[in-house]
């Protein structure tokens, strides 16, 4: 967090709960400015919410401090169960109602798209947008993989963090970042030979139902997300949220 860009007016790390000089909650913010398809949003991935048990009845204080900024997309990508229904009450909406898991290289491309892995100096960078650009990058140097798919005069940029799932025995990737889940399943079949190559067979996302072109399983209820403010995220995009920052 001390690493990532400071967005004025806005707390670096979060709030406290302090008691006499003594910090008995906290409640990590992980703020940051996000170029979209539309323009520029403000949004913040409330994180890491912990209160010692004594002090509970004073959590929802820090939420409350926090939720002040109506400029602000609020976002929980990872909410505790016993949490889901405070949120709710505070006005947070779901956006995501489960995930997919899905073997990208078993996709039909329709396309010979050629796969690249973004940097600076790649000249087809040049066929996305500055903010998609920035994205990119930026995440490939927090150890995502960042790729864009290329066909002609087009680009399609996705973003992926690598973990290993059922007890750290299968190489996986979740989506972090596709413009929608349409492009991802146009072009799931040639960045899933991409990723096999590299040991990478599963991919997750973030969905509200099967997609089309992708092949896999849909699981309702599973990795939920809610948000509160002026606009969702759309499905696939987790840009700069806990899941890239801390990993988890």
């Amino acid at each position: 967090m001390e690493k990532r860009p400071f967005v004025p007016d806005l707390p670096k790390y979060g709030f406290v709960l302090d008691m006499s000089g003594r910090i008995v909650g906290v409640l990590l913010a992980l703020y940051f400015r996000h170029q979209g398809q539309e323009g520029e949003e403000l949004r913040c991935n409330l994180s890491s919410w912990s209160v010692d048990p004594e002090y509970r009845a004073f959590a929802g204080k820090m939420v409350i401090a926090a939720l002040r900024k109506k400029n602000v997309t609020f976002i929980n990508v990872s909410p505790a169960p016993g949490t889901i229904k405070v949120n709710e009450a505070l006005g947070f909406r779901r956006y995501a109602d489960g995930q997919l898991a899905f073997l990208p290289m078993l996709s039909s491309s329709r396309r010979p798209y050629r796969v690249l892995e973004a940097r600076p100096d790649l000249p087809e960078m040049s066929l996305l947008s500055e903010g998609e650009r920035e994205i990119l990058l930026q995440h490939a140097a927090l150890d995502c993989l960042s790729l864009i798919c290329v066909d002609g005069g087009k680009a399609f940029p996705f973003v992926f963090k690598t973990r290993r799932i059922f007890h750290g025995l299968v190489p996986s990737c979740q989506v972090i970042y596709c413009r929608s889940p349409e492009e991802l399943g146009q072009c799931a079949g040639a960045f899933g030979r991409y990723l096999l190559r590299k040991g990478i067979f599963l991919s997750v996302v973030d969905a509200n139902g099967p997609v089309a072109g992708l092949v896999g399983r849909y699981f309702a209820g599973s990795g939920t997300k809610y948000f509160k403010g002026p606009k969702p995220p759309s499905l696939g995009d987790l840009t700069f949220t806990e899941l890239v920052i801390f990993g988890f």
